[in-house]
């Protein structure tokens, strides 16, 4: 009945303005703020409709901020969307809370502390401390100091906010990200006076920090500083984690006090505090200390194992110390004293070092007791490294039958082990056997490298067996090998032995008759000739090149050539070699200039002798110091005082740099330029009185001096006569000398 009325009223459309009516069992509901229905009247009574709201009008606005619908990134066309997961925030924002997320946004989007950051974190009604562990704890970008920090101390200040272990913990996680390790430091006694006491969690969280960077110091002092200031006893396994950075950093004598540090406070040691310290004196090679820990390890604890016997024999043969194979072999006996047997890993370990100490024989005899003794397994590379000593012993027929004794037993001999035996037949002047084991090598189907060629070359070239030094080069080009290759590794080999430069010149001379020769090999002679001041048969060899057409000199021959006509007093021909570089776009070594510098500025080209240092400094990675000082005394000298140029003298003088000849001249071009000559003079003058200058270079300065005067003066009177135009009136009169 109700409902068909109210059905015929609705349908009518004579009546637009006619109030809607409500079936009976909607009811007249409104929401509250929260969220609960209130019904107004029975039934049937009051059912009266609410005016709608206008959809152009904007929603009354709240006085409350509802976090769920904030963006931290807000589109300047469009309303913020609620949805957490955006697509413009990161996956690490994304499992942040929206609280976090807010606070996060704010700091990031000012950038600085100040009253604006602090009104908009204002909204939020309470700061929990984990909020605060959960904003500092953010991953990257990560908080920089000047954000973190203020608003640790922001929320510490907050209404019923209690910090927690976690907030400091992550305080101090983001001072040392932020490369700040002294501040992390001091969040101990921020806690201390927050009223929360620290613990032995946050000596943890220091020393782990440290550790992890490599602050071994930073870690120790921290530990050092809780025990007196904080009264806190660390357990054993944080002096373990300092111990172990100390020792690792090589700060053993800090580790040895900390380890009485540990005792003093009443601890005992474990397996592992001894097995550290043990480590650290391996590695110092200090055996006395070390069996002294060994007989309180066994007596207190237990004693070592098979694994912790060798890792203490690697760390002692690795020792720089003369005495680290004595100490190996205490070592040895005392691992036996404990009844504890040696593996394969423990031999082998032993006879390599024992072969790389010279001692041979006592390796032979670990080596036998491995084989027959106990029936070993041996590796190749323990009949490698056994050959190998036999060799730098000289005992080459011993390493011989080990090498027939390796092949008998079934063992396919490698290439380092023929190049070993094949060098010490070389060096004992049995270079026939050394033929056949090459021999032998090709073919068993190796390849012959440097250390399997280079041997029989310089063999047969001390002997002057040149048929047979082209003999085995042919056989190279008949293998495929890069012949030039090794021949430019034979001559730097062979010029490496003082007194064979001229052998191998003659070497050279004939292989360049059978079409062996290279640009490289050049170079390689003419640096050696260069050492040992053979300047003529450089400049032949540097002649020769330029006088062939298909070895013509590189940048390597010009840098090498330049020094020498320098030496020889041609300093035109270096410029000249100079400038062929600069045309084909090379770049000198640095030796190179230096050299021509100097040679400039001894027959007075000052002003050339300065642009070559420009150019060195412009060209060159890492340019020589005296360079850069001579940029600073020109720089200097615009100030027209003496005494700044002394002052860099001394500070030359005191860091070790010689006053090289660009310097003095330096002095006389600023001097010049800047101001007069007879500021140059007093710089001169007082280096004389200081017996840095002797008489005779203070006299060729003064010379240099007035020329490089009279250069200055005539050319300052050609650049005012080319200025008033006068210059078609200057007359050049011939010199009558």
């Amino acid at each position: 009945m109700g409902g068909t009325a109210t059905n015929a009223e609705t349908s009518s459309p004579s009546c637009p303005s006619t109030p809607r009516k409500y079936y009976f069992y909607y009811g007249h509901r409104a929401p509250s703020r929260n969220h609960r229905p209130v019904v107004r009247g029975g039934l049937f009574s009051s059912l009266k409709s609410l005016p709608r709201r206008p959809p152009s009008l904007p929603p009354p606005s709240s006085s409350s901020f509802d976090f769920r619908s904030w963006d931290p990134f807000p589109s300047p066309s469009g309303p913020p969307s609620p949805s957490p997961s955006q697509p413009c925030l990161s996956a690490a924002d994304r499992r942040l809370s929206p609280l976090a997320r807010f606070v996060l946004g704010v700091l990031r989007r000012h950038g600085r502390w100040g009253v604006p950051v602090v009104s908009e974190l204002s909204k939020l009604r309470r700061v929990p401390p984990s909020l605060v562990a959960e904003v500092l704890r953010s991953p990257r970008p990560r908080l920089p100091p000047s954000l973190s920090t203020p608003f640790f101390l922001w929320a510490s200040r907050q209404r019923l906010f209690r910090p927690s272990f976690a907030c400091f913990n992550a305080l101090a996680h983001s001072l040392h990200a932020s490369r700040l390790p002294a501040a992390a430091d001091q969040v101990p006694d921020l806690m201390l006076a927050l009223g929360k006491p620290p613990s032995e969690k946050q000596l943890d969280v220091l020393v782990r920090l440290h550790s992890r960077a490599s602050r071994p110091l930073r870690a120790l002092h921290a530990l050092r500083r809780f025990r007196s200031h904080f009264g806190l006893r660390p357990r054993v396994f944080l002096y373990n984690r300092v111990l172990h950075a100390l020792v690792s950093a090589g700060h053993l004598d800090l580790a040895l006090s900390l380890h009485r540090d540990l005792r003093a406070d009443g601890l005992r040691e474990d397996a592992l505090t001894f097995t550290i310290l043990a480590k650290g004196l391996c590695r110092a090679a200090r055996i006395d200390p070390l069996l002294r820990l060994l007989h309180r390890m066994r007596a207190e604890l237990c004693r070592p194992d098979l694994f912790a016997y060798t890792a203490m024999l690697k760390l002692l043969l690795a020792a720089p110390a003369n005495t680290s194979m004595d100490g190996c072999l205490t070592l040895w006996d005392e691992m036996r004293k404990d009844g504890v047997e040696p593996d394969v890993m423990a031999y082998a370990t032993m006879i390599s070092g024992l072969c790389n100490f010279g001692r041979a024989d006592k390796a032979r005899e670990l080596f036998d007791e491995m084989k027959k003794k106990k029936k070993f397994l041996i590796d190749r590379s323990v009949y490698g490294a056994l050959i190998r000593g036999f060799v730098a012993e000289g005992k080459v027929d011993d390493g011989c039958s080990l090498l027939r004794e390796m092949v008998d037993d079934g063992y396919r001999v490698d290439l380092d082990i023929y190049n070993s035996l094949i060098g010490g037949l070389c060096g004992v002047g049995r270079a026939d056997n050394a033929r056949k084991l090459f021999m032998i090598v090709v073919k068993e189907g190796l390849v012959p490298n440097f250390q399997t060629v280079t041997p029989l070359l310089a063999s047969y070239a001390d002997g002057g067996e040149m048929s047979k030094f082209f003999r085995l080069v042919d056989r190279l080009v008949e293998l495929a090998l890069p012949v030039i290759d090794h021949l430019s590794d034979f001559f730097t080999s062979f010029v490496g032995k003082s007194g064979r430069e001229f052998k191998a010149v003659e070497v050279f001379e004939s292989a360049k008759g059978k079409g062996y020769c290279s640009v490289g090999i050049y170079n390689i002679l003419v640096e050696s000739l260069y050492k040992i001041k053979e300047r003529k048969q450089v400049l032949l060899l540097f002649e020769e090149m330029k006088g062939s057409k298909e070895f013509q000199p590189d940048s390597c021959t010009y840098s090498l050539v330049i020094p020498c006509f320098v030496d020889e007093g041609d300093v035109r021909e270096a410029c000249s070699c100079y400038n062929s570089m600069m045309q084909s776009s090379w770049t000198p070594s640095v030796s190179a200039y230096c050299s021509l510098v100097k040679g400039l500025c001894k027959i007075g080209e000052i002003n050339a002798a300065l642009t070559l240092v420009k150019d060195c400094l412009g060209s060159v990675t890492s340019g020589p110091m005296e360079f850069k000082y001579t940029l600073t005394i020109l720089d200097a000298c615009r100030s027209k005082k003496p005494e700044k140029v002394i002052q860099i003298f001394d500070e030359m003088i005191e860091l070790g740099y010689l006053l090289e000849d660009v310097v003095y001249c330096a002095v006389i071009h600023g001097f010049c330029k800047y101001a007069s000559s007879g500021e140059a003079r007093k710089v001169l003058a007082v280096m004389r009185d200081r017996k840095l200058l002797t008489d005779a270079n203070y006299i060729a300065y003064e010379e240099i001096l007035n020329e490089h005067l009279k250069k200055m003066t005539a050319g300052l009177v050609i650049s005012g006569l080319k200025f008033f135009g006068l210059e078609s009136k200057l007359k050049w009169t011939a010199n009558p000398d």
